[in-house]
């Protein structure tokens, strides 16, 4: 059985720094900047990102998935996301290139909107939760190890860093 390494307030802690540290990145800078070229420290699948908006996109795209993970297993499903077909590099790749590129065709300030909102949501979704019912089995909707599992499983990236997205593609972050 998986046994969550955080706290539900742990959680929300590391997510909201990394929502900090893009959002402090892209502080004042204007749609023009946020859509210029900038290199992005890729990792795995990363290659997909030209500039900061696009990023913001990218990151956003994995956290409104990752909320609706969250609030499917409240509900006793698990998400489309968790099922094998959708767990593999080339089709992760496909999210990733389609999320960037709907991001694109919005304003980078309706996109910041939205991360940010996402963002909220998803800390006051994980933040519902007490120590005990983050680890009980019971709160996973059948993903081993309970609601805190899950969420540790579906915000970690492939090479293993956990709740720090934006931070692993925008410098160097240990484990």
């Amino acid at each position: 059985m998986r046994i969550p390494t955080t706290t539900p307030a742990r959680a929300a802690e590391l997510i909201q720094r990394d929502q900090g540290l893009l959002l402090r990145r892209v502080e004042g800078k204007s749609e023009e900047e946020l859509r210029a070229p900038y290199d992005v420290t890729a990792g795995p699948l990363g290659d997909f990102c030209d500039s900061l908006h696009d990023l913001v996109a990218h990151v956003l795209m994995w956290d409104e998935i990752n909320l609706a993970v969250l609030r499917d297993a409240k509900a006793g499903r698990l998400h489309w996301s968790l099922d094998p077909r959708w767990e593999t590099a080339e089709i992760g790749r496909s999210l990733n290139l389609g999320g960037v590129e709907a991001g694109r065709r919005i304003p980078s300030e309706l996109v910041l909107h939205r991360f940010r909102s996402v963002g909220a949501a998803l800390v006051a979704e994980i933040s519902q939760y007490d120590e005990a019912d983050w680890a009980d089995p019971s709160t996973g909707a059948g993903f081993d190890g309970g609601v805190g599992a899950l969420a540790e499983y579906v915000s970690t990236t492939p090479d293993g860093f956990l709740f720090a997205h934006a931070a692993r593609h925008l410098q160097p972050v240990s484990a």
